[in-house]
């Protein structure tokens, strides 16, 4: 089988040093907590509430800083030796991303390594987010412990999210372990964020904001409704900056970026026969694409594919092997159990393009406007932002 490197792939994720790995781990390492290293040189805090915004993007931010008034000024002061910007997991995508922050490990390690993946015990693709399968079992398929179990003892671990978030297969596999509080809306999450850590002592939250996401999957992140979005995520961290006790540690970060594929470019590539030869299971997202082989197809059908989507494609997209990704580090360490679960032959964008396989996806799903999950800068650096809390103004007579 030919492990020859896939030269033209972008760096890697950098895992272990400036990515979403590294954020919950240093978190807990600047609460004081032994065990844990403070890759991201975070200020030493008695609470740290990490923001969550599902989708913003590094590129995103610095392109619309004119929305975001709040985050803009606290940017311009000094963040000491924190990086203003780390990597999404690979694929950039939410499911690897979220357990890559839950976890502290790279995709390869935790197994969550698409938004919809190969069960190799089930020969079935298997959805990582919101239609989980039933016959999954989330701790068995990410069995490690979280940055949460790891230090309940030590902190009050606390998350913030939208209710239907709180015992989800997604949570019990890359977020479990954490007293949970549900708000449906932004203005609930942050009340609810404050009254969760009037306690006064020791604490980790996670503050999640999915608004931005859903409105960019559906409007594009260049559309009036996700900048109204942005808008309201900076109002989001204002009022959390004023309500959370005074010089409380807040990061705002992202799980992966975002750009926008026009219609045209939106493609069902199962149509072409020549991209589909020798394929068995088609699974991850429009923008990265894992194919899984029939058993009995070899090498030589292995490089056919690839050969085909080279021809089809050209310098739209990335081509390459699980080897050549695995070799190249873009899952981090790989171990057993999760190898299976990534493609034979994996197919990332490069450009404005976005790949489906009708015979699998709803037609809805060549609706989506706003994309993720390749390689490209757009997608996979997004912002960190460290800032003090400036606490309450006053108190009411």
């Amino acid at each position: 089988m030919d492990t020859a490197p896939a030269a033209d792939l972008p760096s890697p994720p950098l895992f272990g040093s400036k990515s979403i790995a590294e954020v919950f781990t240093s978190a807990a390492a600047s609460l004081g907590v032994s065990g844990f290293t403070n890759h991201l040189n975070l200020p030493a805090t008695q609470r740290i509430c990490v923001v969550l915004a599902d989708g913003l993007g590094r590129g995103l931010l610095k392109q619309k800083a004119s929305h975001t008034p709040f985050l803009r000024s606290v940017m311009s002061g000094s963040q000491g030796q924190v990086p203003t910007w780390i990597d999404a997991a690979f694929p950039s995508t939410t499911a690897a991303s979220l357990a890559s922050l839950g976890t502290g490990l790279s995709a390869g390690q935790h197994g969550m390594v698409g938004y919809d993946v190969l069960d190799p015990a089930q020969d079935k693709v298997v959805n990582l987010l919101g239609n989980w399968d039933a016959r999954v079992d989330p701790v068995q398929w990410q069995p490690y412990a979280t940055v949460f179990e790891r230090t309940a003892a030590e902190l009050d671990v606390v998350t913030v999210s939208l209710p239907q978030f709180g015992n989800s297969p997604m949570t019990q596999a890359a977020l479990r372990g954490s007293r949970f509080v549900g708000g449906t809306t932004l203005h609930a999450r942050t009340a609810a964020a404050a009254e969760a850590m009037s306690g006064g002592g020791r604490s980790l939250m996670y503050f999640y904001v999915n608004e931005l996401d859903k409105a960019g999957h559906r409007y594009g992140c260049q559309s009036d409704r996700w900048e109204h979005q942005l808008e309201e995520l900076d109002s989001t961290v204002k009022r959390l900056s004023a309500t959370l006790p005074a010089g409380t540690t807040i990061l705002v970060t992202g799980d992966h970026g975002m750009l926008d594929v026009p219609e045209s470019q939106r493609i069902d590539y199962s149509i072409d026969e020549s991209l589909i030869a020798g394929v068995r299971h088609t699974a991850g997202e429009p923008r990265m694409v894992h194919l899984y082989m029939e058993p009995d197809a070899g090498a030589e059908h292995r490089e056919s594919l690839m050969a085909a989507w080279r021809s089809r494609f050209g310098e739209r997209i990335w081509v390459f092997t699980r080897e050549q990704a695995t070799d190249h580090g873009l899952f981090g360490d790989v171990r057993a159990e999760a190898a299976p679960r990534i493609g034979d032959v994996m197919i990332a964008a490069r450009d404005t393009l976005a790949l489906y396989d009708t015979r699998r996806v709803r037609p809805t799903a060549l609706e989506v406007v706003g994309q993720h999950g390749s390689l490209t800068k757009a997608e996979r650096e997004v912002p960190l932002v460290c800032f003090p809390a400036a606490g309450k103004k006053g108190k009411r007579g």
